[in-house]
């Protein structure tokens, strides 16, 4: 029989947490499933073709007017958005023990986005600083897909997929200087993969993030980013399209933020 100042309880305490996070057994079922569409992804980015990187720079947005010396106003200033709820995001995780993982890179990636996004609509004529947009995109998703993992699969797989993730965009992001390809594999692949990590069911013991919500935000960013002039026009040019994209993608934080909100560790 254990008495409560045993060493023996006191290393099993000390180990079972650690056990449970980064437990190298058997990879499960899901695990495995994982894997292999990690696998898919990674040969489409490497053996898919080439595509230039002027295929998707657009040089010119509807919204160019200034406001207080700050060129492209509406493009520049709606990136603050995503400092708000990186700051908020990343405030909710103090003294939390039950984040998933991935969370604070998710938010340190939006507060990144806010920063790199904001100094490429400053220039947008400038292809080279789409980089800088990049790389806080980058971080950010790789957070997001860590994520889903860990609420969906496992917390060594959430761990697994953000290294993965965050290495492969971060190449990728510089790579798009000369070759898109990796990066639209990346967008778009790991999003495909959310999706499919958002219809299967949450593991025991994860907190509860609506995967599903960010994902819609996340489709709507996209809807308004390719509807630029026409909102534009609508709106009697109040608002574009892409400052209407910023102000989506940064809620799609909102759905992380909300489930951190609902429980807390005492």
């Amino acid at each position: 029989m254990l008495r409560a100042n045993d060493p023996a309880l006191a290393t099993d305490a000390i180990h079972r947490p650690v056990s449970r996070r980064f437990s190298l057994g058997a990879p499960q079922l899901r695990e495995k499933y994982l894997t292999a569409a990690l696998f898919v992804l990674a040969m489409a980015a490497l053996l898919a073709p080439a595509m230039p990187a002027a295929a998707w720079h657009i040089p010119h947005f509807v919204d160019t007017r200034g406001w207080l010396g700050v060129p492209n106003a509406g493009d520049v200033l709606s990136n603050l958005a995503f400092l708000a709820m990186g700051v908020w995001g990343s405030e909710r995780l103090r003294g939390r023990k039950d984040a998933p993982v991935g969370a604070s890179w998710f938010f340190v990636g939006l507060i990144l986005t806010c920063l790199g996004s904001g100094f490429y609509h400053l220039d947008p004529d400038a292809p080279q600083r789409l980089v800088a947009d990049r790389l806080g995109m980058a971080v950010a998703f790789a957070g997001f897909l860590g994520i889903a993992a860990s609420e969906r699969i496992s917390m060594r797989a959430g761990e697994a997929v953000l290294v993965l993730m965050m290495v492969a965009g971060l190449l990728a992001a510089w790579v798009a200087r000369e070759n898109l390809t990796p990066w639209v594999v990346v967008q778009f692949g790991g999003m495909a993969l959310a999706v499919g990590l958002a219809l299967t069911r949450p593991r025991p013991g994860a907190l509860g993030v609506p995967l599903g919500g960010v994902i819609v935000f996340y489709v709507l960013a996209k809807l308004f980013e390719l509807g630029d002039a026409t909102i534009f026009e609508a709106t009697g040019h109040i608002v574009s399209g892409h400052t209407l994209k910023h102000l989506s993608a940064a809620l799609a934080a909102w759905p992380v933020i909300r489930a951190l909100r609902d429980r807390r560790v005492g």
